[in-house]
């Protein structure tokens, strides 16, 4: 077996194995991620499989439930060196359930990913990130599946502009 597919299937069996503390950083370390101490690294985490040395994972972190990490972003054959980049994340950052980190970012020191977050750009040390809350973007007047079949332009075409509400006036938690 190559090293590359070993690395992939370590990958694979990280996700599921137990030990959040122990066997599933373990495994990660084994494929090139840089895991410090004292890592959880939650079950159904993807960790870039093609790039795992770009990643670096500092003491103390804890990586949520079905989050997705990855050092590379093109499609097939198609790539340049442009197209990866090295992922950190900060000692003592938290990571929310379901969070998607991209190439290129650094999570500083203490920082909380908010849950189902997509991270695309550096998050300063000691912040809290994530999205505002949704709001309705549009109404539907076409269904955008009609008798098993995918209606995708007429969706499009169906959609009617919902004027954005003002900070102000959003009901709050």
């Amino acid at each position: 077996m190559t090293a590359a597919l070993v690395k992939r299937l370590l990958g694979k069996l990280a996700m599921i194995a137990p030990g959040g503390y122990s066997l599933r950083p373990w495994l990660h370390r084994r494929r090139g991620v840089q895991v410090g101490e004292n890592v959880w690294i939650s079950q159904y985490v993807y960790i870039d499989e093609i790039h795992p040395e770009n990643i670096v994972i500092e003491d103390d972190v804890t990586i949520g439930l079905r989050c997705t990490i990855f050092a590379h972003f093109y499609l097939g054959d198609r790539y340049s060196d442009d197209d990866v980049g090295r992922v950190v994340i900060g000692k003592g950052a938290f990571i929310g359930p379901n969070c998607t980190i991209l190439n290129g970012v650094t999570i500083g020191e203490g920082a909380v990913v908010v849950a189902g977050s997509v991270v695309t750009r550096n998050v300063p040390p000691g912040v809290l990130y994530g999205p505002p809350p949704p709001l309705p973007l549009a109404k539907i007047t076409r269904p955008l599946t009609c008798d098993g079949q995918v209606q995708y332009d007429k969706f499009l075409f169906g959609l009617r502009e919902i004027p954005p509400v003002p900070p102000s006036q959003r009901g709050g938690r």
